[in-house]
């Protein structure tokens, strides 16, 4: 059902999304959390976004679950940004909150995370390494797996392995560098 959608059959997505609809919940319900506990968007508000910005994906092919799942998890994170992006706009001065890393599984933060430190990071470590970029979108925004991660980057799972604990001690590193807290990582 996957590839008839990105083949162009816009039919499809209307039979997809409602089979996959409670794994977006549960990405989106995850960021949430993550986020300041104030924060303005909703679960719901967060899926259909997504659900609108997939729509209009044009010239992507998703092999299988994962894939579309990883890619579901970019569209979350660049709204969740894009939404911080607009906050801090309007207030002067900004006054974003510094990011806190601790390991559980993943990167989890101990305070609501600033996600616009987190995806300046990101965007930088894009620059120098895509592949460690994408294994942390992957299983930190994501929520895939060791195993779903290497599946949809086709390597193996020891180089995800590899790649998740060289990209975390670089974010470690640099957010450190631009004044973010690291705290018992």
């Amino acid at each position: 059902m996957l590839r008839e959608w990105s083949a162009g059959d816009e039919g499809m997505a209307d039979r997809v999304v409602p089979l996959l609809y409670e794994e977006l919940k549960r990405l989106a319900s995850r960021e949430l959390r993550r986020e300041r506990p104030e924060h303005t968007l909703q679960v719901t508000a967060l899926v259909n976004e997504a659900y609108m910005r997939l729509r209009e994906v044009h010239g992507v092919t998703w092999e299988d679950r994962s894939q579309f799942l990883g890619f579901a998890a970019h569209l979350i994170r660049r709204i969740l940004v894009d939404h911080a992006r607009r906050r801090s706009a309007a207030r002067r001065g900004g006054g974003a909150v510094r990011t806190t890393l601790d390991e559980a599984d993943g990167l989890v933060a101990r305070q609501p995370p600033d996600v616009i430190a987190v995806d300046d990071a990101l965007r930088t470590l894009a620059q120098i390494d895509r592949r460690k970029a994408a294994v942390v979108e992957l299983r930190f925004f994501g929520g895939l797996t060791v195993e779903e991660t290497a599946a949809v980057l086709r390597v193996s799972p020891e180089t995800v392995g590899r790649e998740w604990r060289r990209a975390k001690a670089w974010l470690y590193r640099e957010l450190d560098e631009r004044g973010g807290e690291t705290g018992g990582c």
